[in-house]
């Protein structure tokens, strides 16, 4: 699970691989299912239910699409990836790490 900046994420259940843009709000009951983004600012009021592989957004946040497995893959390995490389950015130095 990915969960962007200023994004608001309560009382909910969030499943593998899921990206949750900036700014977005997940509010109490919802499920979001593996495999699922949540676009940046969306709004998915209480007790939505995002299937497996869909992309929602908007205020209040519907289904735009759904994904291909392929590009989910591809995407979830990207977004983790770089996440590792803003880590390291801001690791303090060490002696095995100068």
């Amino acid at each position: 699970v990915s969960i962007g900046h200023n994004a608001i994420v309560h009382g909910c259940t969030l499943h593998d691989n899921v990206l949750v843009g900036m700014g977005s709000i997940i509010m109490d009951g919802c499920v979001v299912e593996s495999n699922s983004i949540i676009a940046a600012g969306a709004v998915l009021t209480a007790g939505t239910h995002v299937p497996a592989g869909s992309i929602f957004a908007g205020i209040p946040a519907k289904k735009i699409k759904d994904i291909s497995p392929e590009l989910t893959k591809g995407e979830v390995e990207r977004i983790a990836t770089n996440y590792v490389m803003y880590a390291s950015w801001f690791e303090a130095p060490t002696s095995e790490n100068p």
